[in-house]
């Protein structure tokens, strides 16, 4: 990757952050900290790799992701607005009643919602018989999951991990948002999933584990996989839950929480000093 196309998506994660942070403290309340800790991968993925259409979103042979945890839908909108998918306005009416933006993605009424997820452990399932019909079709366009540390809990991911290793599903590429923390507290205190690169490869998946928020490493992982024949892919992404918010930032209880003008403002002066320390490095 270039220095000029890493500062881009750089740029852009602040921005999506801040877009975030826009509505969730619109609305008062919000998944704050699942929706922080995914942007580096939702914007590799959105903005440097997947092939889409904002005009159609159904094009029938476009790339498709799956949001398995759901409840970090809105990050996903904050993407798919500033794609150009629908109005950034539409943003502020996140979970609010007849919003199209729900608080959990659903694909019959947000246009670029590919699969409508939120019950954890099912988004992966999706994602496989969507590759599958992909191949059935000679489709040319791949899968994309991302699944939560709640998701590896369900015995439905390892019921899909198992089929996508079967049947050779090189189309898909899976991501989980390894932020080791959910709703209840850190992960070792509610369900450990100690050694996750070793359980994936024991499944037959090409695994990886990089640094979730550090693009170059994000994005040779995403070439590796997307190059391997014969079987899925998954990339462990080590994360943050809350990260770039002051004072939430690697809080378990950030899960969905308030977020007051206060908050929005620590965090938009910490975009600034983000965006600041961008400039200072040499193009």
């Amino acid at each position: 990757m270039k220095a000029m196309e890493l500062r881009h998506l750089q740029r852009k994660a602040i921005e999506i952050r801040r877009l975030t942070v826009d509505e969730i403290t619109h609305l008062g309340i919000g998944h704050v900290g699942g929706s922080m800790s995914v942007v580096e991968v939702l914007v590799l993925l959105y903005y440097r790799h997947m092939n889409i259409d904002p005009a159609n979103p159904r094009w029938e042979e476009r790339d498709k992701f799956v949001m398995s945890k759901g409840h970090a839908g809105p990050a996903l909108y904050s993407i798919l607005a500033d794609r150009g998918f629908f109005p950034r306005e539409m943003l502020l009416t996140l979970n609010q009643g007849g919003t199209n933006l729900p608080s959990h993605c659903d694909m019959n009424r947000t246009p670029g919602i590919d699969m409508t997820t939120g019950s954890l452990g099912q988004g992966l399932s999706a994602a496989v018989g969507m590759a599958l019909g992909h191949r059935l079709q000679a489709l040319p366009g791949r899968i994309f999951a991302l699944i939560g540390d709640g998701d590896t809990n369900e015995g439905q991911t390892w019921e899909a991990a198992m089929s996508a290793a079967m049947y050779g599903l090189d189309n898909l590429v899976a991501f989980t948002d390894y932020n080791k923390m959910q709703i209840d507290g850190p992960i070792e205190a509610i369900m450990k999933t100690d050694n996750l690169i070793d359980r994936w490869r024991s499944f037959g998946w090409f695994t990886q584990q990089v640094e979730g928020h550090d693009f170059a490493a994000l994005d040779a992982a995403l070439e590796r996989a997307l190059a391997e024949k014969g079987r899925p892919s998954m990339i462990i992404a080590d994360t943050i839950k809350g990260k770039d918010l002051p004072g939430i930032e690697g809080d378990y209880k950030n899960h969905n929480m308030p977020l007051t003008a206060e908050d929005a403002e620590r965090a938009y002066a910490r975009f600034r000093e983000l965006e600041a320390k961008l400039e200072e490095v040499p193009a």
